[in-house]
């Protein structure tokens, strides 16, 4: 059986790229050295640079103008459905009943 070492490497990168992955990968339950492993060994594993791993990503902007559409639409009585099912199902419901 052997014995795996590792080794430092070191690398550049701008400072707020450095902190922005640095929460990323907290957010995701690692630390830039996991995140660096798994890409170092994915990219021996495939043959090439895997850059498929990602999070969606929603500027705030986008989110606020959603949330205060959910907000209008309460306002004026319209009914707000958790999911397109729960939507067809009602409509289904409202043909049915004319």
């Amino acid at each position: 059986m052997s014995i795996s070492t590792t080794i430092p490497i070191q690398i550049r990168v701008d400072k707020k790229t450095r902190e922005e992955a640095t929460a990323l990968f907290e957010e995701l339950g690692t630390s830039m050295s996991g995140a660096v492993n798994m890409f170092l060994k994915q990219c021996v594993m495939t043959g090439s640079i895997p850059l498929k791993i990602q999070k969606p990503r929603f500027s705030e902007e986008l989110i606020n103008a959603i949330e205060d559409a959910e907000h209008m639409d309460e306002a004026n009585g319209v009914e707000i459905y958790d999911n397109f099912e729960d939507y067809q199902s009602e409509m289904r419901k409202m043909v049915d009943d004319e």
